[in-house]
């Protein structure tokens, strides 16, 4: 499985554990919600639901249809297949939360990742975050050093790109600076009393996003190579 097919099985499994969708209402979602997927197209989307059906951790259900039940079977058309999230399904994909390796970080990875923080832990939250802040950081010290080597030989328009690459990268450290320290702040909170609902936080558990001075915060699936 490519890298790039398994974000997209990691993509749709969390999607749905949201809630049961159909494809086109899936393919809507990924394109909305997760930007990096834009192009996708029904030829990746399909596949890759076939295969998570044929694991098990998905099943086809027909939609439930208003009007005339007769109407579907006159017509001769197919009705609307959802698709529902199974319980091996939804361990699955939490085994697939807890990662904390280096795939996470990744530009594209990192992306989708954050995208679905709210559904997962606080400490796993934070390894990944130190992870793509562990990254860029490398990438921004080897950016810094080719153009000290190769500064004499650009010309003004090429310099001002590998200046544009670094302030980006640059950025997007500060931004995931500022959300560790939100994170590790918000342990030290206390949780609030009273029952939860299965899969909710407190607001301590989220350690809240950081108010940005200055501007919005960069986008986590944007590419800072240059």
């Amino acid at each position: 499985m490519s890298r790039r097919s398994g974000i997209l099985e990691f993509a749709v499994l969390g999607l749905l554990r949201e809630s049961p969708m159909h494809g086109y209402e899936l393919r809507k979602r990924l394109n909305t919600s997760l930007g990096v997927f834009r192009a996708f197209s029904y030829g990746s989307l399909y596949p890759c639901l076939k295969s998570l059906v044929g694991q098990g951790w998905l099943v086809e259900e027909p939609a439930m249809e208003t009007g005339d039940p007769l109407a579907a079977p006159l017509t001769g058309r197919r009705g609307k297949i959802v698709y529902r999230l199974t319980a091996e399904g939804k361990e699955h994909f939490e085994e697939l939360l807890a990662q904390t390796g280096p795939d996470a970080w990744e530009d594209e990875h990192f992306g989708v990742r954050f995208a679905f923080f709210g559904q997962t832990s606080r400490d796993v939250r934070v390894r990944v975050l130190e992870g793509r802040r562990s990254r860029l950081e490398e990438r921004l010290a080897k950016m810094r050093a080719s153009l000290a080597r190769t500064r004499e030989r650009l010309d003004d328009y090429t310099l001002e790109l590998q200046r544009h690459g670094m302030e980006s990268v640059e950025r997007e450290v500060r931004w995931l600076t500022e959300l560790i320290e939100s994170e590790r702040a918000g342990r030290d909170e206390p949780e609030a009393a009273g029952p939860r609902r299965p899969g909710s936080r407190t607001e301590g558990e989220t350690g809240g996003l950081p108010r940005h001075r200055g501007g919005t915060p960069p986008d986590p699936s944007e590419d800072t190579t240059t």
